[in-house]
């Protein structure tokens, strides 16, 4: 097997395995419990229907100055994800300093420990020193990727920075809902907490012993990506300002956060905003202004579009009938169902299904499918 890391499945309760991994190091964040408890109740939720392929692909020791373009993750993706997963980049810096920004974009200065995140697949560049020129990665993709975790050196002789980069791919459908209030570029240190320090000392031993072929490696690199980017998650939801509004600030909040849980837990019961209320233990008047503060609507409005949403999934990933789907997610008929669906997605779910698998067969380039099925092997 390469040393090129891959994990792709569907998270249910008991697969959420970078939770035991972290309690394992005896490093969970240990702050007030029903906050913590609500943000993990809804990521858990969100994240076991989420598609995620996880991979630590790149290896780098570069010394000042450097600079390199990284290409928009829809270039990586057909290297990367397979059925049309959204790529999110990652880059962690484990020793010296440097920086990350979008095109044309302000740059945010890195140091040791420092996780840059791009959510949403923008092109980008990274470096340290001296302004030079970047060195275009689109061109050398097919060579960096076919190197493995094999360390990668360059630059011009100064200061050393050692960093890996990562990529976390998940269905683009689902994962809408928490990448909605992510901005375009973010960065939060992982030196901050002995969680972090524990993921980082792994991760780095990881890629360094990746060469070992030691048994099981593979595995661990791949859960060690997905721990990293949740971690990431949580680190930033907890430092979110408290003026903060949307999805993510919603799930810090613990009426909201608590509502949220409820319905991504429950998404086909037929909730009222009266059920809702008293869950939660506010009045329904109060829990309405709460939610909608925070996510712009009401919560059933909410429900209905991530009912849809896994709707939507469940007709490009299954054979189940309409009907079947329907049920599923709450639906009393397959006829209530059909309008719901042609409202949000502008055609009726059959010809959702029949055009979402003819865009999934779609042949890739030939040096993509190569290299993958490659890494595969």
């Amino acid at each position: 097997m390469g040393t090129f890391i891959r994990a792709s499945h569907f998270l249910d309760r008991g697969a959420l395995s970078w939770e035991p991994l972290a309690r394992s190091s005896g490093a969970h964040c240990r702050a007030s419990g029903e906050r913590l408890k609500n943000r993990m109740d809804v990521l858990s939720e969100v994240l076991k229907v989420v598609k995620l392929e996880g991979a630590i692909y790149y290896n780098g020791e570069f010394t000042a100055p450097w600079s390199f373009h990284a290409p928009p993750s829809h270039v990586l993706a057909p290297h990367f994800a397979s059925g049309g997963g959204h790529v999110i980049i990652y880059h962690l810096l484990t020793e010296g300093q440097g920086f990350a920004g979008l095109e044309n974009g302000k740059r945010v200065p890195l140091i040791a420990g420092d996780i840059v995140v791009f959510p949403h697949g923008d092109s980008h560049i990274v470096g340290n020193g001296a302004r030079v020129e970047p060195v275009d990665m689109e061109p050398e993709l097919h060579h960096i990727l076919s190197q493995g975790l094999k360390l990668a050196r360059a630059g011009g002789g100064g200061e050393v920075t050692r960093f890996v980069c990562g990529y976390m791919s998940c269905d683009p459908q689902l994962s809408r809902v928490f990448l909605a209030g992510l901005p375009a570029i973010f960065k939060v240190n992982v030196r901050n907490g002995e969680a972090g320090r524990w993921l980082e000392n792994s991760i780095r031993f990881s890629v360094d012993q990746a060469d070992a072929s030691r048994a099981g490696g593979e595995a661990v690199m791949a859960k060690l990506s997905e721990v990293l980017f949740i971690e990431t998650l949580r680190r930033y939801i907890s430092e979110l300002p408290p003026t903060q509004t949307g999805w993510l600030a919603g799930v810090r909040d613990p009426e909201v956060g608590k509502t949220l849980a409820l319905l991504h837990r429950q998404p086909a019961r037929p909730w009222t905003i009266a059920d809702l209320a008293q869950e939660v233990g506010l009045s329904r008047s109060v829990l309405a202004a709460r939610f909608r503060h925070y996510l712009g609507e009401p919560p059933i409005a909410y429900l209905t579009g991530w009912r849809l949403q896994l709707a939507a999934q469940m007709l490009k990933s299954s054979s189940r009938s309409v009907a079947e789907i329907a049920a599923e997610v709450g639906y009393e008929s397959e006829a209530a169902f059909n309008r719901a669906f042609k409202r949000a997605y502008r055609i009726p779910p059959a010809r959702f299904r029949d055009e979402s698998r003819t865009a999934e067969k779609a042949p890739v380039s030939a040096d993509a499918d190569a290299l993958r099925s490659s890494r595969q092997a």
